[in-house]
């Protein structure tokens, strides 16, 4: 019986894994799952020797394993040098991922919006900015609305400091640094007093914005971690004239949503 050119050698090498032909599919996927982490967040890309280091392979094993990944288009070339980065392919898929999870919160923040009146915004955390994928306006003649799509900051956003909250003093600064573009009289514009205010939202489990990102906007916002484990933020806009003596019925309520919405997630991600 003939065998195909190269079987013999795919046997070998099962072999010295010592791993039966299914296993050894699965580790082959595993390890290029390390690969594509350990390039988040390096937009310049890394060398396959900063790969293998990362991911404790040997470089002739992450070389393979980056020219499969390249032939889906799942990483790209990010220097003539051989430095390699996340691809195209990836931003498709997390698109439709985002996407997915914006479906899932939707009927949650639409619940929120009905029982308060306002409206509700559900945002993806990217570093050190959120963006807007989803919103519920409210029923009020005035309300807070924001374009889907639109980029914050963290700093002086409910959301955005609910989602700082989740984080240590030492990994925010070097996140955001110690200083701060002023957007109002109101915003935080250094570490300390910033940091001060984070930790009274690590110990209430929601952050507020009083006016520190827009003149006549508060909010609240809490965040939570998606199916994924990407972190994502739902925040109540109000203008400030209706903020005051509402502010403990919102937090309340968004933790309301905050813990069904967790739930979901916990159950798709099961």
């Amino acid at each position: 019986m003939a065998f195909p050119a190269g079987a013999p050698r795919r046997a070998k090498r099962r072999q010295e894994n010592g791993l039966p032909p299914e296993k050894n599919q699965i580790q082959v996927i595993g390890r290029a799952a390390a690969v594509l982490r350990s390039l988040e967040n390096q937009p310049h890309g890394l060398s396959l020797g900063q790969i293998a280091a990362k991911v404790e392979l040997a470089r002739s094993t992450v070389q393979r394993i980056v020219a499969a990944l390249e032939s889906e288009k799942l990483v790209v070339a990010a220097t003539p040098g051989g430095r390699v980065r996340l691809g195209p392919a990836l931003l498709r898929l997390a698109a439709s991922v985002e996407t997915n999870v914006a479906a899932l919160a939707h009927p949650f923040i639409a619940e929120l919006s009905a029982s308060l009146g306002e409206t509700v915004d559900f945002a993806a955390v990217r570093r050190d900015h959120l963006i807007f994928v989803d919103q519920v306006v409210g029923m009020q003649r005035l309300q807070a609305v924001s374009a889907v799509g639109e980029t914050f900051p963290l700093y002086c956003t409910a959301n955005g400091k609910a989602y700082l909250a989740t984080l240590s003093d030492d990994e925010i600064v070097a996140l955001i640094g110690r200083s701060y573009a002023r957007r109002t009289p109101n915003t935080l514009t250094t570490a300390e007093p910033l940091l001060e205010e984070i930790r009274a939202a690590r110990q209430a489990g929601f952050a507020v914005d009083r006016e520190e990102h827009v003149l006549g906007i508060s909010a609240v916002g809490v965040a939570l971690r998606d199916m994924m484990g990407n972190p994502v933020a739902v925040s109540v806009p109000v203008p400030t004239q209706r903020f005051r003596g509402r502010e403990e019925d919102i937090a309340e309520r968004l933790l309301e949503t905050k813990r069904a919405l967790g739930a979901r997630f916990t159950a798709e991600s099961a």
